[in-house]
């Protein structure tokens, strides 16, 4: 698990960059505070500033070490080239208050339903989000009836932490690691970064979230469906208002 510029200062939306390589539709930089997305999360998209021309970043693409910052139409660029970066924080804000709410939910099935793991998990830029968990004997009025409660956490204000523990300490906590498929990778240097919503949650996870559940808005349950035999498929949406 990288540790990205936007973990370290999720506040930094506008930045300025030097571009190391360019290729067409697509620039690597030497500093970005844009997340890559991964792990279900879609990238951050930003607006570029060079030489009076305006771009769109539309996503990150990884190949290896590198994330590859993919423009809206080729451009003419050199390594050496400044650029002006503002990061879309609107498009921030959706998936971070999506992130943070699966994360409620996640808390939510795994306490009420013996520690049920997840079994895949999207959360895209429209305000929408889903997650499977395996749950094959379970009715899905009771998914259903989780929204109030969902609601009612983000109401209470609950802080919500990123913190890293080792990788010795995250083996001891049970349910800290809650998918069924792929766990997250450690850091560099040996370490999991954990989004602690305080007096309800931790688990292990690379993305962006709010910093008090206060923050999101309200959440509805939209639809429950069975996804083969053991899978239930909970989807979910921001209410706007």
């Amino acid at each position: 698990m990288a540790i990205y510029l936007c973990h370290e200062q999720p506040d930094l939306y506008d930045f300025a960059a030097c571009v190391v390589q360019a290729r067409p539709g697509a620039l690597l930089l030497d500093r970005s505070a844009l997340h890559p997305g991964g792990g279900g999360q879609v990238a951050d998209r930003a607006l570029a500033s060079v030489g009076g021309e305006t771009l769109q970043i539309t996503g990150v693409q990884p190949e290896g070490d590198a994330h590859w910052h993919l423009l809206d139409r080729d451009v003419s660029l050199s390594p050496g080239d400044q650029i002006e970066v503002h990061v879309d924080r609107a498009h921030r804000s959706r998936v971070a208050q999506l992130h943070t709410a699966t994360h409620i939910l996640n808390a939510l099935v795994f306490q009420r339903f013996a520690g049920a793991l997840v079994t895949g998990a999207q959360i895209s830029a429209d305000g929408t989000a889903r997650m499977d968990f395996d749950l094959p004997n379970v009715d899905n009025d009771h998914l259903r009836a989780l929204e109030p409660d969902i609601n009612d956490i983000i109401r209470q204000g609950l802080d919500v932490n990123a913190i890293y523990v080792s990788t010795q300490e995250a083996e001891r906590e049970p349910g800290l690691i809650r998918s069924m498929s792929v766990a997250p990778p450690p850091t560099p240097d040996g370490r999991l970064r954990v989004i602690d919503i305080v007096g309800l949650d931790r688990q292990a996870c690379g993305g962006t979230h709010l910093t008090n559940t206060g923050q999101c808005a309200r959440i509805a349950v939209t639809k429950v469906e069975n996804k083969g035999r053991q899978n239930r498929r909970v989807r979910i949406a921001l209410v706007e208002t």
